[in-house]
């Protein structure tokens, strides 16, 4: 199998977190997880100080743009380019350039090692992202992923998201 590495796409501004939504649905629709890994909207954290109060806020560090760390074959090009809200990705022409390793690192991407002390059958909820307040109990662990998946109900039935190990926390 060919190796992944990180792409950086060109999306439609203040579409980057519903482009990330759409690929996330479509890798679970298409079964592509051991394809595209990972979808990122690189965000940064600020203090805005706004009628003397400060707040604590998260701002995107590249707007307009997606990270993915994914295998670059014509499946993922195809499913990643027809998003809706993709413009295309970044490189000359037609053909994606993948970030360099020195580049991956210097945005912190590789630095991080999450500490997983999670089991399966665990109850956790979600701190952020779409399913942020949902409970759940962990029904399988991918740590080469660093992802869980949990049991959501959803229109009365239940429904299997998977979800990072940052995105969750033990309850």
């Amino acid at each position: 199998m060919a190796e992944a590495h990180w792409y950086v796409v060109h999306t439609y501004s203040g579409y980057e977190n519903k482009v990330k939504v759409d690929i996330e649905k479509t890798i679970e629709n298409r079964g592509l997880q051991d394809q595209i890994l990972e979808v990122s909207v690189p965000m940064l954290p600020v203090v805005e100080l706004k009628n003397g109060v400060e707040k604590k806020a998260d701002k995107k560090m590249f707007p307009g743009y997606v990270l993915i760390n994914m295998v670059m074959n014509d499946d993922t090009w195809y499913v990643v380019r027809n998003t809706r809200g993709v413009t295309g990705f970044v490189g000359p022409g037609s053909k994606p350039v993948p970030l360099s390793d020195e580049e991956i690192a210097s945005l912190g991407f590789r630095g991080e090692d999450v500490q997983m002390d999670y089991e399966v059958g665990d109850m956790v909820v979600v701190i952020s992202g779409a399913w942020k307040d949902t409970v759940g109990a962990i029904k399988s662990i991918n740590e080469a992923k660093k992802t869980i998946t949990i049991n959501v109900e959803m229109f009365g039935r239940e429904t299997p998201v998977e979800l990072n190990f940052t995105e969750v926390k033990k309850m």
